[in-house]
């Protein structure tokens, strides 16, 4: 019986937190001119997630679309930009929200990855609302530390769920990506 109220409860669960990410607006750092700013824009559009790529080369700045249904892997967009020979400096993500209740340190899966909020005491999110990720090589080494020092929780410094992350149903080896709103 309780296996089975259990298993009701991560359908609710997952039921509840179905989101869509749509788009997403990436900051590059080490750019130096046109030519680099057109290897990353190349680069990330031949991400398998992505639809569009438009440049504000000004900011050194991607606003990125995101294919309808598609699988986002936020690593995959890091990689690209990695791959040109650049960093990401900033990479906020937006999304579609269905009313899902967060608190600090609270973990949850949204379109198909694991998120752990490092604020957001007792918020809602519905509606078209943006995170800002902020694990290691998502932001300078400066900010990494600042928004990790806001939690004790392990899986900050590995970016595995680990032990950690069990209580609110993120699987043990999962990608969890550290979050602000």
């Amino acid at each position: 019986m309780k296996k089975m109220i259990m298993f009701g409860m991560v359908v609710m669960i997952s039921l509840a937190t179905m989101g869509q990410f749509s788009k997403a607006s990436l900051q590059a750092s080490g750019l130096t001119c046109s030519m680099c700013s057109k290897a990353v824009k190349v680069a990330l559009e031949k991400v398998s997630f992505v639809q569009e790529v438009k440049v504000n080369i000004k900011n050194q700045e991607y606003a990125i679309a995101f294919k309808e249904g598609s699988n986002i892997e936020f690593d995959d967009l890091k990689k690209a930009v990695e791959d040109a020979g650049f960093s990401v400096a900033s990479l906020k993500v937006t999304g579609s929200f269905n009313d899902i209740k967060i608190e600090k340190d609270m973990h949850i899966q949204v379109g198909g990855q694991s998120f752990h909020f490092l604020n957001g005491n007792n918020q809602s999110l519905s509606g078209e609302k943006t995170l800002t990720i902020v694990d290691k090589n998502f932001v300078s080494a400066k900010d990494f530390k600042k928004h990790s020092a806001a939690s004790k929780m392990e899986c900050v410094q590995t970016g595995k769920a680990g032990a950690c992350c069990a209580k609110d149903g993120i699987s043990a080896d999962a990608r969890v990506y550290h979050v602000t709103i």
